[in-house]
């Protein structure tokens, strides 16, 4: 018995190298063929601390305390458990072996002791919350609904029985030791077999190490046949996502779009003709995306917490951040034979690839390489296999609030990979949601996406009691005054966007800052074109901007546009410019610290000392984590009583706009702002609503918020409900306060 164990072990274990080495050596070459992305190793020192903190401190998956819980125990285990296995090859051969120098010294026994329960336990529990959240008892409303069950289940009972099998060894090596401090937690296994005579426990022992050995490496030779195991691959690639991640400090891919690049090189469209014709503007196929991009595809864990945050999927939209991570990756890795054989088609759609290099490549990677990257996924007769690998409604549902990139465990970039695929759709296939040409043409045209005359820009601050300095009319330029407040093209043409506007330039004349506006100087940021794909329109309002914030001397800016304040703060660095940017919930907030400006409490009963509760603007929150200073500043009103929305902070719910999904119809599904609009009356309301009743304000710190959530109130109002709420700026309710305080009469 014991020969047939050392034979079953060892040649399991060389079967397993070998195919391992095959695979490793086979996802390397897959990955490869993405295009250069540079800057991923910069700052190496900062990357392995950004590797150090997400692993062993979970700060990812402490996100959910239970999971996360769970899984640092699995995961921490999987690895310091390999000392285990290395002992069960001396088991084999001496069932009382312990390692050379380390012997059985007692602190590695009770952490190895330790690390095996919670290994245990973690797998255990992670079995059963996939369990209790199976998409048969909840549908698509579960996170796993689309993950491969079946290789879940494989790794939750690999794990089972690496755990329960050291366990196992521990209390016989009690058995045969009979010094029970060595095996504080496992001791009492042992006792179970103090009637075995010590021949048969040693035998017990060479063969459950054998089993130990032959379920760790059978596990690997099964993971080495299947590339696409992303729920056992993850363990290896994980490590080396993070620290290939975008931001070096940790930060999520957020905030900043990535620059379009070819080959890796940032393109410039002044320059344009310097690209080669066969040049692809964003990813049109696979291979168009970076080796980052493959190497995220490969690192999918299937656990769907992208696609438990995401807002079009939970108005049933088609778009899963999960499940389009793992269309990609299923195609490339069947697409990968055709493009390791250099099989690949031009801009013309010709094929590079020889007859002679093509003739091993099998059928199914001939038949994938056909496949379109983006459109209608079935019923094409002319496609082998019947249609795209992703539909074009899945695409353009995403709003780009980035809860994806959030929440994932593994640091995946879903909405660069989103960006990438809608920049090729709009630069090169003109292929987009028709309701976006009116939006184009209009930022060409009039450089607002409402095809506003710029001359109307100045309108919103006709009925101010005070003048409003622009620059080149009232003072030459911005280093007269203390900040540029750059109005918006919402905030200068949307009516009610330009009650927060106005709101903003009282407040901050009634505490003495002094500010100028561009006017007719200011054209739209390049927020929409971006988010659409519309790069080439981006860069051409973009740097007409940054030419006039040079000529004016701007330094500081203050924004009340969550999309402008992203693309001013973040973006234009990628053109060059350095800018100091605030929102003006962080202006205002510090303006209330200092004293300069003070709310007071309005009259017993009166409607504007009623509930409120705060919507988290995404750009503003998520993007640039700036969630205090709003939440501060209604706190600072006297009288108001706040309510925190369930999704509230880094797991709030989106308004629907962004994205530039502000200029599109959402033919599918619940449309998005009326599921968060919901979600803000039933927190007004709360637990003491009497009737059905509701009553008080949904503050936002964002004009495309304001709109999405006044329309999906008036929807609410037009069957009965939210009839005394209204939606207004954190900047409107300040401004009450303020105008209260102003009108006081002092004390003698």
């Amino acid at each position: 018995m014991q020969f047939v164990a050392i034979a079953v072990s060892l040649g399991v274990t060389a079967l397993a190298l070998v195919v391992l080495t095959d695979a490793v050596i086979r996802m390397f070459r897959v990955i490869r063929l993405g295009q250069p992305e540079p800057g991923r190793t910069n700052q190496p020192g900062r990357r392995i601390a950004t590797v150090a903190k997400e692993y062993f401190g979970h700060t990812k998956m402490l996100k959910k305390p239970l999971v996360g819980v769970a899984h640092w125990g699995v995961a921490l285990g999987f690895y310091l458990l390999v000392v285990t296995l290395v002992t069960a090859y001396g088991q084999l051969f001496d069932a009382e072996f312990a390692l050379p120098l380390i012997g059985h010294w007692h602190p590695l026994e009770w952490l190895l002791e330790a690390f095996a329960w919670l290994t245990l336990l973690g797998i255990l529990t992670l079995t059963v919350i996939r369990q209790v959240s199976h998409p048969r008892e909840t549908g698509r409303r579960s996170r796993f609904f689309g993950s491969t069950f079946w290789q879940a289940y494989y790794a939750e009972i690999t794990i089972s029985a690496i755990a329960a099998s050291i366990l196992l060894l521990r209390g016989l090596e009690y058995r045969l030791m009979g010094d029970a401090s060595h095996f504080p937690l496992t001791f009492f296994i042992g006792e179970a077999f103090s009637g075995v005579a010590t021949t048969d426990v040693e035998m017990i022992v060479h063969v459950v190490a054998a089993i130990k050995i032959t379920v760790s490496w059978l596990f690997f030779a099964v993971l080495s046949w299947h590339l696409t195991m992303g729920v056992a691959w993850h363990r290896f690639l994980a490590f080396f996502n993070i620290f290939f991640k975008r931001n070096a400090d940790g930060a999520a891919a957020l905030g900043a779009a990535k620059p379009l690049a070819v080959k890796g090189e940032p393109v410039d469209f002044e320059n344009i003709d310097d690209l080669d014709e066969d040049a692809a503007l964003g990813v049109g196929r696979v291979e168009d995306f970076s080796w980052k991009g493959l190497l995220d595809f490969t690192t999918c864990t299937e656990c769907g917490r992208c696609q438990s945050q995401c807002p079009a999927w939970h108005t049933d939209k088609p778009l899963s951040p999960k499940l389009l991570i793992m269309q990609l990756r299923d195609h490339a890795y069947t697409k990968a034979p055709y493009l390791l054989a250099g099989g690949g088609k031009d801009m013309m759609g010709d094929e590079r690839g020889t007859p002679e290099q093509l003739a091993e490549v099998p059928a199914e990677a001939l038949a994938e390489a056909e496949r379109p990257l983006v459109g209608p996924t079935e019923g094409d007769p002319s496609l082998p296999s019947g249609g795209a690998v992703i539909d074009p409604d899945v695409l353009w549902s995403c709003t780009t609030c980035g809860a994806c990139v959030e929440q994932c465990p593994v640091d995946i970039e879903h909405v660069d990979h989103i960006l990438d695929l809608r920049r090729y759709q709009a630069l090169i296939e003109t292929e987009f949601p028709s309701e976006l040409n009116g939006l184009f043409k209009n930022l060409e045209k009039s450089g607002n996406p409402w095809g506003m005359n710029a001359s109307k820009r100045m309108e919103w601050a006709a009925a101010l009691p005070f003048e409003v300095k622009q620059v080149g009319v009232d003072v030459e330029s911005l280093d007269e005054v203390e900040w540029l407040f750059w109005v918006g093209c919402a905030g200068a043409f949307e009516d009610r966007a330009k009650k927060t506007t106005q709101a903003v330039a009282e407040l901050l004349h009634t505490a003495g800052v002094t500010f100028a506006v561009l006017g007719d100087g200011e054209t739209c940021t390049g927020d929409p074109a971006r988010r659409s794909g519309n790069e080439f329109l981006y860069q051409q309002l973009a740097l007409q901007n940054v030419e006039v914030l040079r000529e004016t001397k701007t330094v500081r800016v203050v924004s009340t546009c969550a999309h402008c304040f992203n693309t001013l703060k973040n973006e234009y660095q990628q053109l060059g410019l350095e800018l100091e940017v605030v929102h003006h919930t962080q202006l205002l907030n510090r303006l209330v610290r200092e004293g300069k400006l003070t709310p007071v409490a309005p009259p017993e009963g009166a409607v504007a000392g009623r509930s409120v509760t705060y919507h988290d603007p995404c750009y503003l929150g998520r993007h640039n984590k700036v969630y205090e200073p709003p939440r501060e500043l209604v706190g600072a009103l006297p009288g108001v009583e706040y309510r925190e929305m369930p999704r509230s902070g880094s797991t709030s719910f989106c308004c629907g706009a962004g994205g530039a999904r502000m200029w599109m119809e959402e033919r599918i599904g619940k449309r998005i702002n009326a599921e968060r609009t919901e979600e803000a009356l039933n927190t007004l309301a709360g637990p003491a609503a009497q009737n059905g009743e509701v009553s008080g304000s949904i503050a936002v710190g964002c004009p495309f918020c304001r709109v999405m959530l006044s329309d999906g109130l008036t929807e609410a109002q037009a069957n009965g409900q939210g009839e005394n709420v209204d939606v207004v700026d954190v900047a409107q309710l300040l401004l009450a306060g303020v105008r209260r305080g102003t009108q006081q009469t002092p004390s003698p």
